[in-house]
């Protein structure tokens, strides 16, 4: 059967398919309407005037700013510097993990601790920590160097808390590149003579450029989108981010705003293309399949002293980072009065409706959590499972968000729902309400899941779900009983990182919340923006307990649900024994 008459197959299939033509239809018209339109409402506004029509005026009058051109000069230059550093210090962390032995297991249990804890953390704690440790009334440079006019606000102080929350996503990535380098390739060339510094830079290093090129991309976009950090501590330093947040709340310029999203927006589209269609097909055809063999780990000191105390270093500083903020919300008066007190702990129960933004963020992150997952698995399904003419649509407009900034979307979701096309009727009703939320916060999370989805649908074998279709079985039955049961670990995954990137975002959210609605990561910025260090620190300890104790919960539930009772005990006899193994 030739490709055409397979593909005219599998469309008939579909048409006679009710079940899978509502849900193609469904998910079309809510990417449209969610995503497309407001990008699009937004492109309109920033050349369209109701009084010229067309027109490039906006853009004119925002690169005719000098504030403006500052800010993209700025942005790029942070974007720079930080995927640089995140990218080498990802390089490092994963390879010590894969290659290097580690003398103690604490250490190796410290160094994977340290690079997973940005990513369930606030995007901004490291900010307040930083301001808390390095500031004018900082720990270390007054208490401790006596330095009393130390500026942490600006480039400096964005460059360093950016590099230590994305280094994490290049670990990430980093780790399964090295993992899958074949040993035999490295060790041919020792077996030639060659030093570990010649294998690393002649054998290894050309193999994960490509991987480098990508994280450092993947990085880059994080940074330059990124809102919160820039907005606490980059004082008088511009980003396009705080510019484009000030310039529609402060200025109420919204056509100038939305020109100057646009700008942002194409920058991390190009930026986004670049990695996604040309450096992660590199990538892929770089690294074949995985290690044909376990790989003997380097236990050289000449090589595992230095790299385990540069990871050392750099871990008990993201320790330190973290250790700071409860300490901050048990005294008095950071910087002058360190007697130890609840009263900040109070104060946001009594005070500052805490128990509402503790109730309204969880509430709202959990609602959005399964839906994203389930989203985000149905789009899988679709992209790798099935052959229709609109694929390329959703494959495209469900990873767009990863590279549309959180402000640029928030505009788009203000201009489109509290005006534009929707000004009357229910899709206008949600603007204001927490429904919004939860939307933006699936939109936000669903190209992670759809990526993970992806991955794990490919490893199935199409004949697995054929045979329930010979057997009687609709798509919907195929999908619930077959496919989701073999991604059950991708989907609960999904759910997780849904879970923690909506209870601690910011970003979009922070100009679509109305009084209705107290998030936490909102009451954390504003007073670490009016310099209530206390209270923000109590508010971001709370936050980051929920989000472990969320996370530990739902890794349980995964660990017990993602295998059956007979998996559960062959595992146990499995590791019994091997500590009998290990003991005679």
């Amino acid at each position: 059967m030739s490709n055409r008459q397979s593909a005219s197959l599998d469309r008939r299939k579909l048409l006679a398919d009710p079940i899978m033509m509502g849900t193609i239809v469904v998910l079309i018209a809510f990417l449209t309407i969610f995503i497309v339109y407001p990008l699009a409402i937004l492109l309109v506004d920033a050349v369209y005037s109701n009084e010229t029509g067309l027109t490039m005026e906006f853009f004119q009058k925002s690169f005719a700013s000098r504030t403006f051109r500052t800010a993209i000069t700025n942005t790029l230059k942070v974007g720079a510097l930080v995927g640089i550093l995140s990218t080498l210090i990802g390089l490092l962390f994963a390879y010590v993990e894969v290659y290097v032995k580690v003398r103690t297991r604490f250490m190796a249990g410290l160094f994977k601790v340290v690079s997973m804890l940005p990513v369930v953390s606030p995007p901004f704690v490291l900010s307040l920590s930083m301001i808390m440790l390095f500031g004018k009334a900082g720990i270390i440079t007054r208490h401790l160097l006596g330095i009393y006019d130390n500026n942490v606000y600006g480039f400096w102080g964005i460059a360093v808390v950016q590099t230590m929350t994305f280094f994490p996503v290049c670990y990430m990535m980093f780790r399964g590149l090295l993992k899958n380098i074949d040993p035999s390739m490295e060790e041919a060339s020792r077996d030639m003579g060659a030093s570990r510094m010649k294998v690393f830079t002649s054998v290894t290093f050309p193999l994960l450029l490509p991987g480098m090129g990508n994280a450092f991309l993947v990085t880059f976009i994080e940074s330059i989108a990124d809102f919160a950090n820039p907005m606490l501590i980059g004082g008088s330093y511009d980003t396009l981010a705080t510019t484009i947040y000030l310039q529609i709340t402060g200025a109420y310029d919204k056509n100038g705003a939305c020109a100057m999203a646009v700008v942002l927006l194409a920058i991390t589209m190009v930026m986004f293309i670049v990695q996604k269609f040309y450096l992660e097909s590199k990538t892929a055809a770089t690294l074949t399949g995985k290690a044909s063999r376990a790989r003997m780990l380097i236990e050289e000191r000449s090589v595992t002293v230095p790299l385990t105390i540069l990871c050392s270093m750099i871990a008990l500083f993201v320790i330190l980072m973290y250790i700071c903020v409860p300490f901050g919300a048990t005294f008095t008066t950071w910087g002058r009065n360190f007697t130890p007190t609840l009263k900040w702990f109070r104060q946001v129960f009594e005070r500052y409706k805490g128990f509402k933004a503790f109730k309204d963020s969880f509430v709202l992150s959990l609602i959005s959590a399964p839906i994203t997952a389930l989203l985000s698995m149905i789009i899988s399904y679709l992209v790798v499972k099935k052959k229709f003419k609109a694929k390329g649509f959703i494959e495209v407009v469900s990873m767009l968000a990863m590279a549309v900034p959180g402000t640029v979307l928030g505009i788009g979701y203000i201009r489109g729902f509290a005006g534009g096309v929707f000004h009357t009727g229910f899709l206008q009703g949600i603007y204001g309400t927490g429904l919004i939320l939860i939307i933006v916060f699936v939109v936000r999370s669903l190209p992670t899941g759809t990526r993970s989805g992806i991955s794990a649908l490919r490893q199935i074998d199409k004949s697995i779900e054929e045979s329930a279709y010979d057997m009687g079985a609709n798509s919907f039955q195929v999908f619930t009983s077959v496919t989701l049961p073999l991604i059950k670990d991708s989907f609960l995954s999904g759910l997780v990182t849904a879970f923690v990137r909506s209870i601690t975002a910011i970003s979009a959210i922070i100009l679509l919340v109305t009084p209705n609605y107290l998030l936490i990561t909102v009451q954390i910025n504003e007073f670490a923006e009016k310099g209530s260090y206390g209270l923000a620190c109590a508010f971001a300890t709370i936050l980051i307990v929920i989000t472990y104790g969320a996370v530990l919960l739902m890794n349980v539930f995964i660990k017990y649900f993602g295998t059956s009772r007979v998996q559960r005990k062959a595992e146990k006899e499995e590791q019994e024994l091997a500590r009998l193994a290990k003991k005679g």
